[in-house]
């Protein structure tokens, strides 16, 4: 008698952004990227424009939200992202926000709250931001958030980040 598989992925959820160079094509290669490095495709939003965040720029960033299926552990996927960035032209200097090709934020691994020095999810200022409520809630309306047990939807009407977003 054959085993049955025991399905292990969990939904993760990435925040991608860009304000330099060609931001569209930067956002989906970084997607396809994601996918072909951490687990298959379960939803992307669309592409939002939204101005800096934290910190003083005159580059508008677009911004999208992408949903895979994933075996790796959380920190496994962190470490995905930033070699990403790294291999697209993002050097971290440690000096706070700054313009970049790609940013990616690992905002969610299913209801999984994880404290390491490393890396903390839920992402810990997901909540503030509007740039990153928008795209999920297009995906994922109704996820919970792991902590405050709101959904995304919620999320976002309750969000006192009141920028600017556009669909693009």
């Amino acid at each position: 008698m054959e085993k049955s598989r025991v399905n292990t992925e969990k939904l993760a959820c990435f925040s991608l952004g860009s304000n330099l160079g060609d931001r569209f094509a930067f956002i989906q290669k970084a997607g396809l990227l994601l996918e072909e490095r951490a687990g298959r495709r379960a939803h992307m939003s669309g592409m939002y424009e939204s101005p800096s965040w934290g910190y003083e720029s005159n580059l508008a960033y677009i911004n999208s939200c992408l949903a895979i299926y994933s075996e790796k552990e959380p920190l496994e996927l962190m470490e995905i992202a930033l070699e990403i960035e790294e291999q697209m032209g993002r050097h971290r200097d440690g000096n706070g926000y700054s313009d970049r090709v790609i940013d990616i934020d690992l905002l969610l691994v299913e209801d999984l709250v994880v404290d390491h020095p490393r890396l903390i999810l839920p992402h810990p200022r997901m909540s503030e931001r509007r740039f990153v409520l928008l795209p999920l809630a297009e995906i994922l309306p109704e996820m919970r958030h792991p902590v405050s047990g709101l959904t995304i939807s919620r999320l976002l009407e309750e969000c006192s980040d009141k920028s600017a977003i556009k669909p693009v």
